[in-house]
């Protein structure tokens, strides 16, 4: 049976450098018969733009805070993408004063609108935003942790391409699972466990653990000021809301990485495979953080602290939040 369009997705941030080329991704896909458009400005003529693909979505523009609600309701799929892209010499921790505050009153409104859906969080600092939006969901009563996901899924496509491009594979076969967070050193390809399966010098994995970790950086500095990752995370993110429409569907094949929440390690956020369902993460699959390399030992417990850090910066944000209001 080939896939009938029959679900809803909203992008929040749709006018952006990540939100339109995403925006095209997701209006290609065969299961989206709804694809709403939301930003602060220039949605409408992304909107009008798209509409004019011959596939199944029938999309409409939604603009600015008024128009939040009705851009919600009934939603399937939430993916934010909304705030401000990196610019050369600006850390992920530059980006949480603007894009925490931006991503908790989005959630606050995917709260009140469509508590059911899948939420996917793209908005960097992904390892903080994530506990922002666990924390809004939490005081609202809606929380499911099974339905909130760190998007981590570029981390996964870029070791899957270096990787490939280093040991000469087919793409198509190479899986490489990426675990810890979605910044610098919380970034660990477990190299190890490549499919196929494949040796690496040590000078090798440092190699590509390193530019794994540092590929956003990568195409800051090429941009030369003139932006971030947009295109690959656009396509990145596609293929994780092309996964969650698959499993909602009901296929029950559907495995990804995501920064979800965890009981693998001690820490209460953790990115690692996990097999999407109708509901949401059915199992966070803990065979591929067993037997690890002596190098991903010792770096999984490096990560963990800057890890830990950058989540509860995440949760006293959304408390001291509370409190002032």
């Amino acid at each position: 049976m080939p896939p009938h369009a029959s679900y809803k997705v909203a992008v929040l941030g749709a006018g952006g450098g990540i939100g339109q080329p995403l925006s095209l991704l997701i209006k290609m896909s065969p299961l989206v018969s709804a694809l709403n458009l939301y930003d602060i400005a220039n949605v409408k003529g992304v909107a009008a733009d798209l509409s004019h693909c011959n596939t199944p979505s029938v999309v409409a523009d939604f603009t600015g805070a008024a128009q939040l609600a009705d851009c919600l309701k009934g939603v399937d799929v939430v993916v934010i993408p909304a705030g401000v892209p990196r610019k050369p010499g600006m850390t992920r921790d530059d980006l949480f004063n603007i894009n925490a505050g931006i991503v908790k009153n989005l959630v606050e409104a995917v709260a009140d609108n469509c508590p059911e859906a899948f939420v996917h969080i793209i908005s960097n600092p992904v390892n903080s935003t994530v506990p922002i939006a666990a924390e809004v969901l939490k005081r609202k009563g809606v929380y499911n942790p099974k339905k909130l996901f760190g998007v981590t899924t570029l981390d996964v496509v870029r070791a899957n391409t270096f990787v490939a491009d280093k040991k000469n594979l087919k793409l198509i076969d190479v899986d490489v699972p990426v675990i810890g967070g979605h910044a610098g050193i919380t970034i660990l390809p477990l190299l190890s466990k490549t499919k196929p399966e494949v040796s690496f010098s040590e000078k090798e994995v440092q190699e590509l653990t390193v530019r794994i970790q540092n590929a956003g950086t990568e195409v800051v500095e090429a941009k030369a000021g003139a932006g971030s990752a947009t295109l690959s995370m656009a396509y990145a993110a596609a293929r994780f809301v092309e996964s969650s429409l698959r499993a909602l569907d009901g296929d029950s094949d559907v495995y990804e990485c995501a920064y979800v929440q965890s009981d693998l390690t001690e820490l209460p956020f953790f990115a690692s495979r996990v097999k999407l369902g109708r509901n949401g993460v059915e199992a966070v699959i803990s065979k591929e953080i067993e037997g690890l390399s002596e190098y991903e030992e010792k770096a999984l417990e490096a990560l963990k602290e800057e890890l830990k850090a950058s989540i509860d910066k995440g949760i006293a944000f959304v408390n001291k939040q509370t409190v002032a209001a």
